[in-house]
């Protein structure tokens, strides 16, 4: 039997998600808030729902791919009391620790069965099926999701058989971390390389094959470069919420992050200066007052 897929958010992820889906020939229905957005799935196959409660009723599997925790529980609550009962719900928006628990109750009283699966990747890899998911959720769960896994990803990891223990989601934020922190050090770099008449081009010459070298730095510094940076990897006032998510899961547990919190208030500014629909590393532009 072909499995039925609900994705809920069809922007940069959830888009390229579901049209891997469809690729590997499941039925796929989406859900946008703005509806603009989800209808173009519709030229690849998938049924675009005015609804989330249109798209989840009857679906094996509910995928939710928002922007936040806030957002997931107001379609959660329009759309949650249309799932079949042994329905599971894959919660890939990157969300706050302390939310976790939330969401697998709201599972829990929803009848369905709940797995915390963030993941690892952007635009590129979110295209071809290459995404890396980080998975906590029960055993009797996998079988159902192993023909999205397939379609979506090339690796997923298993943290644990228990969705609200949020293991997948902090182990989320810890690579978030180290991605924010790459990704803001490029923007740095670039611009002081040419505060100071340097060509940055030099730097990376100067690193090349040794152990301070970074694809993702080489990535990052070139969309700035370049003048790349749209359409965005992963956009701006995105990494800036995940940002904030950081420093927020560290406060609570005592930890400061200062690094973590100048990248959240560096994204603020680059979302004030009007580029929080770009690529992060239009954190860039938040090195200069007047941009």
């Amino acid at each position: 039997m072909t499995t039925t897929v609900a994705v809920l958010g069809t922007g940069i992820m959830g888009a390229a998600m579901a049209r891997n889906l469809l690729r590997a020939g499941l039925e796929v229905r989406v859900w946008n808030r703005t509806r603009e957005r989800a209808l173009p799935l519709g030229d690849d196959g998938a049924t675009a729902t005015e609804r989330a409660a249109d798209a989840v009723a009857g679906a094996d599997v509910v995928l939710t791919m928002l922007f936040d925790g806030k957002a997931v529980r107001e379609v959660m609550v329009e759309a949650g009391p249309a799932m079949r009962e042994d329905a599971v719900w894959m919660q890939s928006t990157t969300v706050g620790v302390d939310e976790v628990p939330a969401l697998a109750a709201t599972a829990a009283d929803l009848g369905v069965t709940y797995v915390d699966a963030p993941v690892l990747g952007t635009r590129a890899p979110a295209e071809s099926g290459q995404l890396t998911v980080l998975a906590a959720g029960p055993l009797d769960a996998r079988a159902t999701l192993d023909p999205v896994l397939d379609a979506i990803a090339s690796k997923t990891v298993w943290t644990g058989e228990d969705g609200a223990s949020a293991t997948s989601t902090r182990l989320k934020l810890v690579a978030n971390s180290w991605v924010i922190a790459v990704s803001n050090a490029a923007g740095e770099m670039v611009a002081l390389a040419q505060a100071l008449e340097v060509d940055p081009h030099q730097f990376l010459g100067l690193i090349e094959g040794g152990p301070l070298d970074s694809g993702y730095l080489r990535v990052k510094a070139g969309l700035i470069m370049d003048d790349a940076l749209t359409p965005p990897s992963f956009s701006a006032d995105a990494a800036g919420k995940d940002a904030e998510l950081i420093v927020a899961a560290a406060q609570s547990r005592g930890v400061r992050l200062d690094g973590a919190q100048a990248s959240a208030d560096r994204f603020a500014r680059t979302v004030e200066q009007g580029h929080g629909g770009e690529d992060m590393a239009a954190a860039y532009f938040a090195s200069f007052d007047d941009n």
